[in-house]
């Protein structure tokens, strides 16, 4: 399968967070997406491994994507070295992205810088033709995605472009939401933690409200990009 865009993320539901509605209005366009998870998400302090995996099958089934995968890198410990190059280098020439979302290069959680580091590395690197990889058993075509955007997580960037998300917003609500484990529930009996707060809960409108507001829409999502953004004319503005 070629997908046209893969969504990165380090845990399960950064991408929601980040980029779900965007995801959203994508395959509403009937583009091929995928997420792929780098890690479980199993040191995070609510939840374990397993709901994490549950809760990121429900969440692909609101979006509707083609295709979601966890490469099980170590939460917290993950490095950008070959062997995680290499691993990732093998899934972005299995599936061929155009196109590849990814965190936000600098965060309040460490694994997400890391994440958008090793990300553009082995973007880069699976275009190498001396770089060999396999996959069940064939040998693998070089493939270097023509765009990397990173999506804005916790902390508040500048965009260099905002995707209005209006018609989305409710889809990248319940997205994020089928992690019940992680966010708001007055419910639940374990330990508080930044995400779980109310106001946090609150933020994933307020600031997708506010994006929209820049690009005089209803809502949006901001993304960055390491490279110039170029136009090849004036027909696709907001």
């Amino acid at each position: 399968m070629k997908l046209d865009i893969l969504a990165i993320g380090a845990h399960p539901d950064d991408v929601e967070l980040g980029c779900g509605g965007t995801i959203a209005k994508m395959v509403s366009q009937h583009k091929k997406v995928g997420i792929l998870d780098l890690t479980e998400g199993e040191l995070g302090t609510r939840g374990t491994a397993e709901t994490r995996k549950f809760e990121s099958n429900k969440a692909r089934e609101i979006l509707s994507i083609s295709y979601r995968d966890n490469l099980k890198f170590r939460d917290g410990f993950f490095i950008n070295d070959e062997y995680h190059q290499i691993e990732l280098i093998k899934k972005i020439r299995q599936y061929r992205p155009d196109i590849v979302l990814a965190n936000a290069h600098n965060d309040r959680h460490p694994d997400h810088g890391k994440a958008a580091k090793l990300i553009y590395d082995a973007c880069f690197l699976s275009g190498l033709i001396k770089i060999n990889t396999s996959n069940n058993g064939f040998s693998q075509e070089p493939w270097r995605p023509k765009h990397i955007f990173n999506y804005i997580q916790w902390n508040e960037e500048k965009p260099d472009f905002i995707i209005d998300i209006s018609n989305f917003l409710d889809k990248k609500i319940e997205a994020c939401m089928a992690y019940k484990t992680q966010f708001y529930d007055p419910n639940s009996k374990e330990p508080n933690t930044p995400i779980t707060s109310i106001n946090f809960k609150k933020s994933i409108i307020y600031r997708a409200e506010n994006l929209g507001r820049l690009i005089d829409c209803d809502a949006g999502e901001g993304f960055t990009s390491q490279k110039w953004i170029g136009l090849k004319d004036f027909e696709n503005f907001v």
